[in-house]
């Protein structure tokens, strides 16, 4: 993401500080029956923690699944309820949305969190929507973009870019969607195997 854009929404979280081997695996935009399983599985594998960014949408449809994902350790939290971007949004419209979406994960988190995560879908947030949404929640945002939703981008170029990019304290976005299908079963599974093999362990935020 551009320095700037960091500068400009210091309240966000863009990566984790680098104390040790530690990564933070992000997945957006389920959970879905197509992928999130899958997900979970290749997570199993390494004995891996991750936080999933839910769709409020979503999880109120397969609210089975947004249960599997807690029972596996991992972390759910917002992205908004209809994936909208921050930028044309009304702000009234998009607080809406996004206090829809923290009701529908607190309907099957056991207990309500005190300071809830929100990722805006796309990183597009304006300075005044982000400093009002910060009073309530914990703003994320990301320095590893593995672009698995991108067609264009062959599974391997795809795999290869999330390598070099990666540093400790990474905070990594990947898409449990059925656009990123390709490219996530392909690229998790590899990019778990790779850092794993140099003594990497995998945190929920």
């Amino acid at each position: 993401m551009p320095e700037l854009l960091r500068r400009l929404l210091p309240e966000c979280w863009w990566q984790m500080p680098a104390n040790g081997r530690t990564l933070y695996l992000t997945f957006d935009d389920g959970p879905i029956p197509e992928e999130t399983p899958f997900v979970l599985e290749q997570l199993a594998r390494f004995n891996a923690q991750a936080t999933f960014f839910c769709v409020g949408d979503n999880v109120e449809r397969h609210p089975g699944i947004a249960r599997a994902v807690l029972a596996a350790g991992h972390r759910l939290a917002n992205h908004t309820h209809h994936h909208l971007s921050g930028w044309t949004t009304p702000r009234t419209d998009y607080l809406a949305d996004v206090a829809r979406c923290q009701q529908a994960l607190e309907a099957v988190l056991p207990a309500p969190e005190a300071r809830p995560l929100l990722r805006p879908p796309y990183g597009r947030i304006t300075v005044p929507l982000a400093r009002l949404l910060n009073e309530q929640y914990q703003l994320i945002m990301w320095d590893v973009l593995t672009c698995d939703y991108d067609h264009t981008l062959a599974p391997e170029d795809c795999l290869r870019t999330a390598i070099s990019l990666t540093r400790p304290g990474s905070i990594v976005v990947f898409h449990d969607s059925l656009k990123a299908s390709r490219n996530l079963r392909y690229v998790l599974p590899r990019y778990l195997a790779h850092f794993a093999g140099q003594g990497y362990s995998f945190d929920a935020l």
